[in-house]
């Protein structure tokens, strides 16, 4: 919920302007307009209630058709990258889409239901899209997990991404080189990786996804037609999964 005083100053500048735009005034005319405006909104403060509903509305509205078109558009890019983590049955029928940061307590939570998910369907698909918006320590732990793509396959990297989320306090470089280093990993190779320019390719196209899907928080999904951003509970998610099955949208 945005903050209530900007936005009543917002409808109240707009209310001035579209008198002003009505036609040509002179600057005491303005002014009288502005003070019957103002007079106005002062006796009836639920109009401007009302207006910032209306308006988040809109803002509501306007944003689920970009993110319509943003998955139409890009596709091919939200599930099938070469930038990505691929976990479950590579084949499903149905694919879960999560952009994820290794420093947010909601995803820290939530890989515990997509374990769950994927290990109740064998027929879930999963992507993993590394999206490190929380920080410095987001970006290089974001870094080792996609250097890792060159030399774990899917399920390996899942294991790191489970073992990752798992590490309490701040994630970093520091800790996400000690997870891929206990799972075998080659630490040279991984250290040359992590500056390879494929590392900066796939971080810098996850970011262009979500900032078309407008995702500016993490976790965020994406699933059959829709994106959402938050934490989901695990009965949420298996719903829009099977609706998804039933009739291609996540509400049927």
């Amino acid at each position: 919920m945005r903050c209530l005083k900007p936005l009543a100053a917002a409808v109240f500048a707009v209310a001035v302007a579209g008198f002003a735009h009505a036609g040509e005034f002179s600057g005491a005319q303005k002014t009288e307009i502005e003070k019957i405006v103002r007079s106005y909104l002062t006796g009836n403060p639920e109009v401007i209630k009302e207006a910032i509903e209306e308006l988040e509305k809109r803002q509501k509205l306007a944003e689920a058709d970009s993110r319509d078109r943003a998955i139409k558009k890009d596709a091919d890019k939200i599930t099938n990258s070469t930038f990505q983590t691929v976990v479950g049955n590579p084949a499903g029928d149905v694919t879960l889409v999560e952009f994820f940061d290794y420093n947010c307590g909601y995803c820290k939570r939530s890989v515990g239901d997509v374990a769950k998910l994927i290990e109740g369907d064998p027929k879930l698909r999963v992507v993993l899209k590394d999206f490190p918006i929380l920080g410095t320590g987001s970006l290089e732990a974001a870094q080792v997990a996609s250097a890792l793509r060159e030399q774990f396959k899917d399920l390996k990297l899942w294991e790191f991404h489970k073992k990752l989320l798992g590490v309490r306090g701040s994630i970093g470089e520091e800790q996400a080189l000690a997870v891929a280093k206990e799972l075998g990993a080659d630490m040279a190779k991984l250290k040359t990786d992590m500056k390879s320019p494929s590392v900066q390719a796939g971080l810098k196209e996850v970011a262009a996804l979500a900032d078309e899907l407008h995702f500016e928080g993490t976790p965020s999904w994406v699933i059959g037609s829709e994106a959402f951003v938050g934490g989901v509970p695990f009965a949420a998610l298996k719903s829009k999964i099977e609706n998804v099955r039933k009739c291609g949208k996540s509400a049927c």
